[in-house]
């Protein structure tokens, strides 16, 4: 395909105004400073198109030639540039084609033959003429006998492995000589008139079978897609292909035809409008690396997310969308405007049963994926509302990074970081930091919520706890001497909201178990990963393991009946604590929980210098890896 079928990429450069930096310099930022993120997202975009376009120029395909894809493109876009341009923005979108880059470029060998993959763009083209309402003509790849149209759903002609591999020698069925002998599957809206069960992509397992040849055809917002199973029978499939609000009633005529399995969308009506929100389980491309099978959610529980996530979003944005810091500058870290979410990645579990977990075990985002969330379902809004927020810190600072260069990270992975077990490279502090910045903000608003009394201990330990954690972490970037003008300006920014938060009172009772629990942290973490060294440097233990902290959660709540050791130091009786983990330590001397508890135990019971040496330097203590 030539170059010149894409849009030329801007000749003058993107500049950020200094106040919408100084917004997000905060750990917050309005909706201009995020708009203006977004459009530095687009323009990403489409230079990464062009790029990969030119690089699989020549690349022998069966389906419809890129340029002709790309003129679909072009001409919805002429009718209908807003749904459009949503399409190239959409999370999944990215993925693909951080994805396929990597595949050309050598560094991921993952996914269907690369001919398959980079016919996604003729999906993207049939779903962008479905939105548009323009007519468009296509050879696709189906997989798993569907196809999937990002932003819309899945279209499903037949079972999984009955396709006919282009390796077996499929027609294109792009031949006029095809069109005689196509039956339908279906009519537009009504019951399949032939051929096998559809196969509900609910739990189909990893993809497995060779992508085959379709043929979609689109007019006036109808899908007519085409394709042949191994036994030379060809299905068709009629529809108008839309999502689906979770929850909401709909007609007769709205309903799913057969074969069509529509996005959901997780909806809310706010004060000045609704949002949608797409609950992404279907989309290949939607998870952070390699193409994935869909993992139809049962309706329970895409019915679960729904209720879940609204309150949630009233956790963050109830009477706080707009609201500014008392600086005036932006809005503050800690809330989030739905709007910016561009999807919600459901992961681990398609059913209620078994009952979702009091807390979010699983979060992840990606700088490829702007606005998208994985997130493993929580029981409740609280721990939701809170990931919710930390998922988009990292797709705002992703968005930065691909603007300014904010720091020279030699990706060595030597720093220690208070939310991980293992060492962190530069670049995975910055996003830490920025990311804590607003958790801290988010439970400092839980602080005094007259809504949620019950939240007020809990969330003024989690606040004491993140925003010392976060300011430990900006310390490290400020001193590192790798940050760029940008990057200074940037952990600069996060530093004076930190400080100022550190000014401000907490419960003691909660500011105590926050300092302890933070101590408990960097003990751990040094007696694991820490070999005894000279004063001020790190050397890192050749035997270090991943480990799980599950401190952190422990001692957010006051323990009202003392039990254990931790629960001892949690209660402020540093005393009975220290008895508790020396015994221990006498039943197994190898124990790290509770070598780490008697090391900030004892540090807590007496000022001598020996003790305060230990706390700073713990792995003195532990024992050496034999050779």
């Amino acid at each position: 395909m030539s170059s010149a079928s894409v849009p030329p990429p801007r000749t003058a450069p993107f500049r950020m105004p200094d106040r919408l930096f100084a917004e997000l310099a905060t750990g917050g930022g309005s909706d201009e400073a995020v708009a203006f993120l977004v459009r530095g997202e687009r323009a990403r975009r489409l230079l990464l198109l062009r790029t990969l376009l030119d690089r699989l120029a020549g690349l022998p395909t069966p389906l419809t030639g890129p340029a002709e894809t790309w003129r679909t493109v072009k001409e919805a876009a002429e009718r209908a540039p807003d749904a459009v341009d949503a399409l190239l923005l959409a999370p999944s979108t990215g993925g693909w084609l951080a994805h396929l880059l990597r595949r050309v470029h050598g560094t991921s060998s993952g996914g269907p033959p690369l001919w398959a993959e980079a016919g996604h763009l003729a999906a993207l083209a049939v779903a962008a003429s479905l939105r548009a309402g323009t007519e468009a003509d296509l050879r696709v790849a189906l997989t798993d006998g569907g196809l999937h149209l990002p932003g819309l759903g899945r279209a499903v002609l037949y079972p999984a492995g009955e396709g006919l591999p282009v390796a077996d020698g499929a027609v294109a069925l792009g031949d006029p000589a095809m069109d005689g002998a196509v039956a339908d599957r279906s009519a537009m809206g009504g019951p399949a008139t032939d051929g096998p069960a559809i196969n509900d992509p609910a739990t189909p397992g990893p993809a497995t079978h060779g992508p085959a040849l379709g043929r979609a055809r689109t007019s006036a917002g109808v899908l007519t897609l085409t394709g042949q199973d191994r036994h030379g029978r060809t299905h068709t499939l009629r529809c108008r292909p839309a999502t689906a609000p979770i929850g909401a009633r709909r007609t007769a005529g709205e309903r799913d035809s057969p074969g069509w399995f529509p996005l959901r969308t997780l909806t809310l009506t706010l004060a000045d409008g609704s949002v949608s929100v797409p609950l992404d389980d279907l989309d290949p491309y939607r998870d952070l690396d390699d193409p994935v099978a869909p993992a139809r959610l049962e309706e329970a529980e895409a019915e679960a997310w729904q209720r879940v996530f609204e309150e949630a979003v009233g956790l963050v944005a109830a009477d706080g969308v707009g609201l500014v810091a008392a600086d005036g500058v932006g809005m503050v870290p800690g809330r989030l405007d739905p709007a910016w979410i561009r999807a919600v990645v459901p992961w681990g579990r398609t059913a209620l049963t078994p009952p979702a977990p009091a807390t979010v075990v699983v979060s992840a985002s990606s700088g490829d994926t702007f606005g998208a969330m994985v997130i493993a379902r929580p029981a409740t809004a609280l721990p939701l509302a809170e990931a919710l927020v930390h998922e988009f810190q990292h797709s705002k600072l992703g968005a930065l990074l691909h603007l300014f260069p904010l720091l020279d990270d030699d990706r060595a992975e030597r720093f220690y970081a208070p939310w991980r077990g293992d060492p962190r490279h530069l670049t995975g502090l910055l996003h830490g930091a920025y990311a804590f910045t607003a958790v801290a903000g988010f439970w400092r608003e839980r602080t005094a919520d007259p809504e949620h009394p019950d939240h007020a201990d809990r969330a003024a330990y989690h606040f004491a706890l993140r925003r010392l954690q976060s300011r430990l972490v900006v310390r490290t970037l400020l001193t590192s001497g790798r940050l760029t003008a940008a990057g200074h300006r940037l952990v600069s920014g996060l530093a004076a909201t930190l400080d100022g938060w550190l000014r401000e009172p907490v419960p003691p009772a909660a500011l105590a178990r926050a300092r302890t629990a933070a101590a408990l942290h960097r003990t751990e973490w040094r007696l694991r990963n820490a070999l005894p060294g000279p004063p001020g440097t790190l050397r890192l233990r050749p035997d270090r393991r991943t480990w799980t902290d599950l401190r952190t959660h422990t001692f957010a709540t006051a323990p009202t009946a003392p039990r254990t050791a931790d629960d001892h130091l949690a209660a402020g009786d540093p005393a009975t604590a220290c008895r508790h983990y020396a015994a221990a330590l006498d039943r197994d001397p190898g124990d790290t929980p509770a070598l780490a508890g008697w090391i900030v135990a004892r540090a807590a019971l007496t000022p001598a210098p020996s003790a305060r040496r230990l706390l700073a330097r713990p792995e003195l203590r532990q024992p050496q890896p034999q050779p």
